[in-house]
């Protein structure tokens, strides 16, 4: 077997800085630590609660499950624009989440229909 390059150069796999390699990684490492809190102190962060987007609190369950209705069936309608413009692996996986919508869509319709049956 012919080899078509030479084999690289013995270097330090950590930084190509040679000198100061170890102070390059330290100071990374605290860049990092600083910017990208750990998963320990994210989850000690008390959550406060958003009031940006509120739902009526006097709405009724038939208001809400209608909206979520119209909701999905908007997102399908948007998925399959997509989907019309996509193919390969990205088409399948958007026709995927469709299916998962329309499942959704007809769980809130059968809700719905409990609520108030159809005459």
């Amino acid at each position: 077997m012919v080899k078509p390059s030479p084999n690289p150069p013995n270097t330090d796999p950590a930084s190509p800085y040679e000198p100061d390699s170890k102070k390059l990684n330290e100071a990374a490492e605290r860049a990092l630590d600083y910017h990208f809190p750990s998963t320990a102190d994210i989850k000690a962060t008390p959550r406060t609660i958003s009031t940006l987007f509120t739902v009526d609190p006097e709405a009724t369950t038939e208001t809400l499950v209608v909206y979520l209705v119209e909701t999905l069936a908007s997102v399908d309608v948007m998925v399959h624009y997509l989907v019309d413009h996509l193919e390969g692996s990205s088409r399948n996986v958007l026709l995927g989440i469709s299916n998962n919508v329309v499942l959704a869509e007809i769980t809130a319709n059968r809700v719905l229909d409990q609520i108030e049956p159809s005459a």
